[in-house]
């Protein structure tokens, strides 16, 4: 299939703009951010912001575009957000938009919660540990071993307080319906967290009916994990779409607690973590899901997306990212996640993969989601 066609930014809306993102990126920019030539693709062949060099950090609130929506070669729509990449050392190398504002990271906070049972005195490991830690397609394997993890800790489905859902991936929520079954807590794709929160608190004799209150003593462990893994205090507290406390977090603070997953001492709760997740990629996601198919492609990489378009990822050398879509549009995280790759110098057949996002006009495509940037 083709790409889309690319076409110029109208001059009412040039990329030298104040508020684009070429002028969006922070001083702490590199001249010339280090990217690989890459190949002709709907995020490489974008705006003449792709090459920029970064410029002096924006005036204006309005956050910058990180992908275009383009039909039939015309830019019919714009996803705008902030992004953050972080060096090797753990400072700040480049940014767009606001990066210290804080935001619900929603699930890119699994890791987090994922350590807290370890700390504590849950043991698990493996694909248990990673299920522990993911969002979940509701494949079938998923499920078996939801069902398995609660039976092994004297739990049963009843015991769940997550809302009644299908399957997370759209072939799987078909399959689920077409068997004549219906909405069940154990499908919610927040089930292995809930389940491995649920065996904590038996393990320690923590109250069962209240383990997603703020203030029961796992939920405090999680915070105190974000805290430590952050480096930030946590200036909101709300509620996640399963039910779970939700800690917001600035971008910046999200890339340093995935950048402290992935350089913690081995054996250390945020470690255990990070490696089952990378050691298990398909029960964080699914068989057809991009944070699967990363950690998968670059191995050594903890990646991670939650709703509302949020996606956070760390590398084995320590360099880390995470962004947000304003809009919470999750179309765009494939292309924005790629690109942002390509400009710290990654190069493999996996970001094509990633970055190609089409439209279909009449079930033929016409178009595609491309980064902006």
């Amino acid at each position: 299939m083709t790409s889309p066609t690319p076409i110029s930014e109208p001059a009412s809306e040039s990329t030298t703009s104040p508020d684009s993102p070429a002028a969006a990126l922070s001083p702490a920019s590199p001249a010339s951010p280090a990217s690989p030539a890459s190949p002709a693709s709907p995020a490489s062949s974008a705006s003449s912001a792709s090459s920029a060099s970064p410029a002096s950090p924006a005036s204006s609130a309005v956050s910058p575009v990180l992908a275009e929506v383009v039909r039939s070669g015309f830019v019919e729509g714009r996803h705008r957000g902030s992004l953050v990449v972080l060096a090797a050392d753990g400072s700040v190398e480049w940014a767009l938009g606001d990066v210290t504002a804080p935001v619900f990271p929603r699930s890119t906070n699994k890791p987090m919660q994922a350590a807290a049972v370890l700390r504590a005195g849950l043991d698990l490991s493996g694909e248990r540990l990673a299920l522990a830690a993911a969002s979940h397609s509701g494949e079938p394997f998923h499920l078996d071993l939801v069902r398995t993890m609660l039976a092994e800790h004297g739990l049963t489905a009843d015991h769940l307080q997550t809302p009644a859902d299908l399957p997370l991936d759209p072939e799987e929520a078909e399959a689920y319906l077409a068997s004549g079954q219906v909405r069940d807590r154990l499908t919610m794709n927040c089930s292995g967290k809930h389940t491995a929160m649920l065996a904590a608190a038996a393990l320690n004799g923590w109250p069962l009916a209240t383990y997603l209150d703020e203030v029961h003593p796992l939920q405090q462990l999680v915070a105190d994990g974000v805290r430590a893994a952050s480096g930030e205090d946590v200036a909101h507290v709300g509620t996640d779409g399963c039910g779970a406390p939700l800690l917001s977090l600035s971008l910046t603070g999200l890339a340093r607690a995935f950048r402290h997953f992935v350089m913690a001492d081995p054996g250390s709760p945020e470690r255990r973590v990070a490696d089952a997740m990378r050691a298990h990629p398909e029960y964080v996601a699914g068989t057809r899901r991009p944070d699967t198919w990363l950690m998968q492609a670059l191995p050594g990489t903890l990646s991670k997306m939650g709703a509302e378009a949020v996606q956070a990822l760390a590398l084995p050398d320590g360099r880390a990212l995470a962004f947000k879509i304003d809009d919470g549009a999750t179309r765009t995280l494939g292309p924005v996640l790629a690109r942002t790759l390509r400009l710290m110098g990654l190069d493999d057949p996996v970001l094509t993969r990633l970055e190609d996002a089409p439209l279909l006009g009449g079930g033929t495509r016409v178009g595609g989601i491309r980064a902006a940037f």
